[in-house]
């Protein structure tokens, strides 16, 4: 079949009543679909629109509990900002107390030990201006001192000179000194027979002398630890008799002479006691009594 033939044919059913209502069914179900496209649409924004909706509320009621965690976190925050402000302010202010009186302990120190130092400043400027008065003291007294020392070095040489004109006028009158036998039968010591003498022997040393003089009255003269009681003087004949009280014992000594040495032992002495008379007048006698420098028992 040819196109012109089927065009004719299609012409020919067009003409039809069935070929005539087509288009109207066309259209119609056009609109039919066209509706429910609209149907389907209004349908479908409605769910979206449900669905929008629902969002924006969810959204909202997320938005608002963020919103309201966040103020509470945020408040939370600011407690806590707060709380923390506040400890800090409180440890500020205790450090500031703590260095205030480390501060005021600080200065109570120094001030103490200014006081200190000053006091002791003051002691030392007292000692120093004592030290300079007893200085000035010392240089007057050393002053003074060499003066004297001086004139005492004049004096000393002067002694010295009296001293060895004394020693040679003593070797000399040593050498009148002599020995003699006692009435013992003892060796005595080197006997005086005048008061040059007996200075020498006292410068000697080599025994104590007492000096004595004894009257005739009958009553004990105590001349060092021994007494003595003078019987008879005979100026004449240089002669005289004593009574020698020693040690509870009581010794006669008869027509003695004079410088001669009267010799007694006492308990506790190994030498002799010497009794020297070198003078003899009425009713007196004159002399010294010599006893050992050291005392040795007799054996």
């Amino acid at each position: 079949m040819s196109s012109n033939d089927f065009n004719t044919q299609s012409d020919t059913q067009s003409d039809t009543p069935l070929g005539r209502s087509r288009p109207h069914f066309i259209w119609a179900a056009g609109t039919v679909l066209s509706l429910m496209g609209n149907g389907y649409l209004l349908m479908r924004d409605n769910s979206v629109s449900t669905d929008l909706a629902q969002l924006q509320e969810k959204t909202q009621t997320q938005i608002a509990a963020l919103s309201q965690a966040a103020s509470a976190s945020a408040q939370d925050g600011h407690q806590r900002l707060d709380l923390l402000s506040q400890e800090v302010k409180d440890q500020i202010q205790g450090a500031n107390r703590t260095a205030i009186k480390a501060v005021e302990r600080a200065r109570s120190e120094v001030r103490r030990h200014v006081k200190e130092f000053d006091t002791k400043l003051e002691e030392q400027k007292k000692e120093q201006q004592q030290v300079a008065v007893d200085l000035a003291e010392v240089k007057e007294t050393a002053s003074a001192t060499s003066s004297k020392l001086t004139e005492v070095g004049g004096d000393v040489s002067q002694v010295k000179s009296e001293v060895a004109s004394a020693h040679s006028e003593l070797q000399k009158t040593g050498a009148d000194l002599k020995r003699v036998m006692g009435d013992l039968g003892v060796m005595s010591g080197l006997i005086a027979t005048n008061s040059r003498q007996l200075t020498a022997l006292r410068e000697l040393g080599e025994r104590n002398y007492i000096e004595f003089d004894v009257q005739k009255t009958g009553t004990p003269q105590r001349i060092a630890d021994i007494n003595l009681v003078l019987k008879k003087a005979d100026p004449k004949r240089n002669r005289y008799t004593v009574e020698i009280l020693a040690d509870d014992k009581r010794v006669e000594k008869r027509d003695r002479t004079i410088n001669e040495p009267v010799q007694l032992y006492v308990s506790g002495n190994r030498l002799p006691y010497e009794i020297v008379v070198n003078e003899v007048k009425k009713g007196q006698i004159t002399g010294y009594l010599a006893t050992p420098k050291v005392t040795v028992a007799r054996r």
